[in-house]
């Protein structure tokens, strides 16, 4: 397994670095406040930014939403280690790169999508034309996704959806839920759930929002009361929706802001080397120094398993062990990077971006709060653990 770039590998990534680097405003990547796999410090998601709107047009224009997507669906038709790339660079600069619609609801319709629903939603999707939030969680269904309420029950040609989602990150600024609902309450938790594309939009649904622990509106929940939708928005094959939302789940755990944990990871290095406490840098101090090397030690592993996923992906096999392997890692390790940038930092990592003596733009002050949520979205530690335990150990459920 060699992860050595090829010349057209490496001169793609370098189109990807250059054009961010001309794209973006000079000062993004310091004032952007985002945590590496963090929740709440999605501030772009309290409004919708004219800024961030126009880059991701430009990607899309370059196919660079859908890199690794058949050209037939508008897709760049490349292989999965170039949608690495371009996602490691862009993580790196904290840009925006695409959001649930192109990482989540796009590939999962490639898969199992009819050839009409690829049809009118594949090129609007390549295009930017639309967003989706992730509808799955309730308030008594998060980790247990079996046993969400929310239910539809057929009516002609339409499906009328009624029950709450919560925690729907940025649904106040996206067009489409895509959502998980159930369609068979005699079935099985399982057998009886529907994977379904509702518009916002519709009479019934109301959109309240719920602010988080760093401040922002980035979550909201999300009502429906008697939403009618049509039933070629149903993904695949109604009552399929479970084996569909676990493929789409992969999907969301391989979308690691990696590159993201080493930018970060420099910014505190570069503050130990800069700030003296008792005559000599902090860089300078053994416990210090054993942090960061630490740290610097699971962000290479971080990129192994992430460069091996991709490898894995291109070469037609499965990664759900893999997805759930990375995803653990790098959230845990939004955790360990938050308490290491608040050692090293001291009393100056809790202060606000507000303040002047606040390093990093008060990131780390953001980031320590943050990293509670990378363990939590998109399953938690403990249902990665599960899973890597059942399907990748053989062990048995109990």
């Amino acid at each position: 397994m060699d992860f050595t770039f090829s010349e057209r590998e490496e001169a793609f990534r370098k189109e990807v670095e250059d054009f961010i680097k001309n794209e973006l405003p000079a000062d993004w990547v310091e004032k952007n406040i985002y945590w590496p796999a963090g929740y709440g410090t999605l501030a772009q998601f309290e409004a919708v930014n004219p800024r961030v709107e126009q880059f991701t047009r430009r990607l899309a224009e370059r196919g660079w939403l859908t890199i690794s997507w058949p050209k037939e669906y508008g897709g760049a038709g490349l292989g999965h280690i170039e949608q690495a790339i371009f996602h490691e660079r862009m993580s790196y600069y904290r840009a925006p790169a695409g959001e649930i619609a192109t990482r989540i609801g796009g590939p999962t319709i490639v898969l199992f999508g009819n050839e009409e629903m690829k049809k009118e939603w594949l090129p609007r999707i390549a295009r930017s034309e639309v967003r989706f939030w992730l509808a799955y969680s309730e308030p008594n269904a998060g980790s247990d996704l079996s046993s969400i309420q929310t239910r539809a029950i057929e009516d002609g040609d339409d499906l009328i959806i009624n029950g709450q989602k919560i925690w729907g990150t940025a649904a106040h600024v996206s067009d489409y839920a895509w959502m998980a609902v159930r369609t068979d309450p005699a079935a099985p938790p399982h057998k009886g759930i529907s994977l379904v594309i509702v518009d916002d939009a519709s009479p019934g649904v109301t959109i309240r929002p719920l602010m988080n622990i760093c401040g922002f509106h980035s979550f909201n929940e999300v009502f429906f009361d008697n939403v009618r939708v049509p039933k070629k928005n149903i993904v695949g094959e109604m009552n399929k929706g479970w084996h569909y939302l676990m493929v789409a789940l992969d999907f969301e755990r391989l979308a690691v802001p990696i590159g993201g944990f080493r930018r970060t990871f420099e910014e505190i290095v570069q503050f130990s080397r800069e700030t003296n406490q008792n005559g000599r840098t902090l860089s300078q101090q053994p416990l210090i120094r054993n942090k960061l090397a630490e740290i610097a030690v699971q962000i290479e592993i971080a990129y192994i398993l992430f460069w091996q996923t991709a490898w894995m992906l291109d070469r037609g096999l499965v990664t759900n062990i893999e997805a759930s392997l990375l995803k653990l890692f790098t959230t845990e390790l939004s955790q360990k990077l938050a308490n290491t940038a608040m050692q090293v930092m001291g009393h100056y990592g809790q202060l606000e971006g507000t303040s002047k003596w606040s390093p990093l733009y008060g990131r780390v002050c953001l980031g320590y709060l943050d990293c509670i949520s990378a363990l939590v979205g998109a399953g938690t530690s403990e249902i990665q653990r599960n899973i890597i335990a059942m399907r990748g150990l053989g062990l048995p459920a109990k």
